[in-house]
């Protein structure tokens, strides 16, 4: 039988997000409850789990790229051990392979991720300022840890893009500080619109910083901004002194009759969607003796009922927040 992989809007899946864990030792407000509730280890997926899935994805529809996230990976026993997996399978070691973190535990781990197989790294980063990070994350004096562990992943030569979410009223102050920190360094930061992923208890439209809004806070400070064009979903700008930068402007420009991106959680559920209701349970599927061919039914279905996304559906209620779903 021939599995479609293309969904109603002739999108096909290029990218595979795959979260190793739900938990998190941060806080973040637009990522997860103050006190959220962890998945039992009974239902998390085993790395052999993760590989099956990821094998059919490259070997059926074509997936390039995999980003493991979390919650936070690199509280994952299973990282290091994955991305080695990966590098010795003949089928995904061809694969781009990407992290996502907050890099508060990066600086002892950098050198391992580079040496398992990384390609590499993106690090949230909301703020530069320590009140203003405590506050964002909802944790204390954890922001030289991650900033050391920025630096460590770049010497060891690991790629990094800074990603910043920015709330109105909570760290816009920070646009400045977050693009001078990253140009010092010679690193792309991208700054991304606030979008009501948190089930909304934290959202609201007037909290969303556009992009029109962070173009001229940063001309006005900067200067003249060149625009270069978009690359996936961030739109990418440079200063007069060559500091290059992005915007990713989910709300106000989503991207979604572009998006190539699939997510498959902890607790093994394909998101096919950021804004999708509900995921597609594979776990009972992989622990039965379910074969390749009913896991391929699963996962092509799920492709082509991909929901046109955002920017035609809006926002949905559902009990999964961020942490769960996967960066």
């Amino acid at each position: 039988m021939s599995h479609v992989f293309t969904d109603t809007q002739g999108r096909r899946p290029r990218k595979l997000r795959v979260s190793l864990t739900d938990r998190c030792n941060f806080r973040c407000g637009y990522c997860m409850p103050e006190q959220p509730h962890w998945a039992p280890a009974s239902q998390l997926l085993s790395m052999a789990e993760r590989l099956r899935v990821i094998r059919l994805f490259v070997q059926h529809a074509g997936v390039r790229s995999l980003r493991l996230t979390g919650g936070e990976p690199l509280l994952s026993p299973d990282l290091e051990p994955m991305l080695r997996a990966l590098r010795r399978d003949d089928t995904t070691r061809g694969l781009r392979l990407s992290v996502t973190t907050n890099a508060q535990l990066l600086g002892r781990r950098a050198q391992a991720l580079q040496s398992a197989g990384l390609d590499d790294l993106n690090v949230s980063l909301d703020a530069v300022d320590p009140g203003r990070f405590d506050a964002m994350t909802r944790t204390r004096g954890r922001l030289p840890a991650v900033l050391d562990g920025i630096d460590a992943a770049c010497r060891v030569g690991l790629p990094v893009k800074l990603n910043a979410v920015i709330v109105r009223g909570h760290n816009e102050d920070q646009i400045l500080p977050l693009l001078n920190w990253a140009s010092e360094r010679n690193l792309v930061i991208r700054f991304i619109e606030f979008m009501p992923l948190e089930g909304g208890a934290l959202w609201r439209r007037e909290r969303v910083c556009s992009e029109a809004d962070m173009l001229v806070r940063i001309q006005q400070a900067r200067g003249e901004v060149e625009t270069l064009g978009a690359n996936g979903p961030a739109s990418y700008y440079r200063l007069s002194d060559g500091t290059r930068f992005g915007v990713i402007p989910t709300v106000t420009r989503p991207f979604c009759g572009q998006c190539d991106r699939m997510r498959l959680t902890a607790t093994g559920d394909l998101y096919t969607c950021l804004f999708s209701e509900a995921g597609t349970a594979l776990r009972p599927l992989l622990r039965s003796d379910a074969s390749d061919a009913e896991l391929l039914d699963r996962l092509s279905a799920a492709v082509r009922s991909k929901s046109p996304g955002y920017a035609v559906t809006g926002a949905v209620e559902r009990p999964i927040t961020m942490h769960g779903l996967g960066g």
